[in-house]
């Protein structure tokens, strides 16, 4: 007998971030709007999109027609030529951007902007420190990931690259310094951060890298005034600021980009994601002119054989249309604060949630078994064993017909941003009936 297609990759690929022998992973065969399709003909309904980067949502066949053009006159030349897509898509990229924000240098994905963000502050510069959140991530190519404080590194530890520093989150919900509020959290923060580049030597720093809005470390929210405070220090200290703009890009928060919401001007701009929506792979670093303009006359050591993909090009333009078209900044903030309003209720009625974060369509659940204790459903980096709890809150979205994305005691919330009000309630109304198994669990 044949093997099943889902048996076939199973036997014959790697799957990230897993243990090999425990998988039972879905087998999709179609998609469409804010729903995946199983081999069996199952509906789920998709609430994070996928990686937080089908904001589009599935099926959109103007994608599948800008890469069907594109294609029929071209479909790849090496990076040294330029394309109709590639200068268009750069113009568009700049039109959205501030005015200091000029030139992309396109990559294939997060990991590898993040990486080439990282070369180039370095080379600029002349330094060689980046300093980044312990709780943040990246990219798993080795620099991306070591600048990342994510513990999915410390299966790696020995292999890390050097000169990347950590410092602390605002993480009010389970701040480091038991802040009596918010605002007190972000300032012991920026405190720590200060910290930190003195003992560190600001003639060492090259850059800051931090996430626009946070993602999969929780959505841990900034304080109103947290970027600004950091990007004072950045000029304060002759330090450049990256921001990673990978998941918060892209209409995601109800804005462009993330860092919209705290009125700061980065140095470069990393990105993927959104950018086409996962259609094809695409991704890209966007540098202030002084940085452009320190290149232009010499060797600029960056490169990738996929760069500036005339297809992916294609792709994103497309895509880029769909967000103006559809206003789905618009909608995103809309159903952002409709989400938060369905929360509330969820709040009132499962003890198992002890905090919400949520920024335009990019929100986290966080489960705790006490809120007063604020102890955790499962604690950060959570072993197998202590997963047990949180793996049956899982399984039973998943037989509700629901695909998120989950870590340890989070659960996230980040709908496709076409979603409707109507598709927001089938999910919530999925998560509640979950958060009853972890309910049972409260003390």
């Amino acid at each position: 007998m044949n093997k099943s297609l889902k048996q076939l990759s199973l036997d014959h690929t790697l799957f990230a971030w897993s243990n090999q022998k425990v998988l039972n992973p879905i087998h999709i065969k179609k998609a469409k709007g804010v729903y995946l399709y199983d081999d069996q003909g199952k509906r789920y309904i998709d609430f994070s999109s996928q990686l937080m980067n089908v904001n589009i949502g599935h099926g959109r066949q103007e994608i599948t027609e800008a890469v069907r053009n594109q294609m029929t006159s071209l479909s790849y030349v090496c990076p040294p030529f330029t394309t109709d897509s590639r200068g268009l898509l750069g113009e568009k990229l700049a039109s959205i951007t501030p005015d200091h924000i000029n030139k992309t240098f396109f990559t294939l994905s997060g990991a590898e902007s993040n990486e080439n963000a990282i070369i180039l502050a370095r080379l600029y510069s002349g330094k060689h420190k980046i300093i980044t959140h312990y709780r943040s991530y990246h990219g798993a190519t080795m620099g991306a990931i070591s600048a990342g404080g994510d513990p999915r590194k410390n299966y790696i530890d020995n292999q890390q690259a050097p000169n990347f520093i950590h410092f602390e989150n605002p993480y009010y919900y389970r701040c480091p310094w038991y802040s009596s509020s918010f605002e007190e959290c972000g300032d012991r923060s920026i405190k720590n951060l200060e910290n930190t580049l003195l003992y560190e030597g600001p003639n060492n720093i090259a850059a800051i890298l931090l996430e626009g809005e946070s993602g999969t470390s929780g959505c841990i929210k900034y304080p109103p005034f947290y970027l600004k405070k950091v990007n004072k220090l950045c000029k304060k200290y002759d330090v450049l600021l990256i921001i990673d703009e990978v998941m918060s890009g892209f209409c995601r928060t109800g804005k462009w980009f993330g860092y919209e919401h705290h009125d700061i001007e980065p140095d470069i701009i990393s990105m993927a994601k959104g950018i086409t929506s996962g259609y094809i792979p695409l991704g890209g670093i966007m540098v202030s002119d002084k940085i452009s303009d320190s290149v232009a006359d010499r060797f600029l050591p960056l490169g990738l054989t996929y760069n500036s993909h005339a297809v992916a090009c294609a792709a994103a333009l497309a895509v880029l249309n769909i967000y103006e078209n559809e206003r789905l900044n618009s909608n995103a903030e809309r159903m952002g604060f409709y989400t938060d309003a369905c929360m509330k209720k969820l709040i009132d009625k499962h003890p198992s949630i002890g905090d919400w974060r949520n920024t335009g369509m990019l929100g986290c659940l966080e489960l705790v078994k006490n809120r007063d204790t604020k102890e955790p459903m499962a604690p950060f980096n959570a072993s197998p064993s202590e997963m047990s709890i949180m793996n049956k809150v899982v399984g039973e979205l998943r037989a509700l017909g629901m695909f998120t994305y989950t870590r340890w005691n989070y659960i996230f919330v980040a709908p496709p941003l076409i979603a409707n009000e109507e598709e927001i309630d089938e999910g919530m109304d999925i998560i509640s009936k979950a958060l009853l198994i972890a309910d049972e669990y409260c003390y």
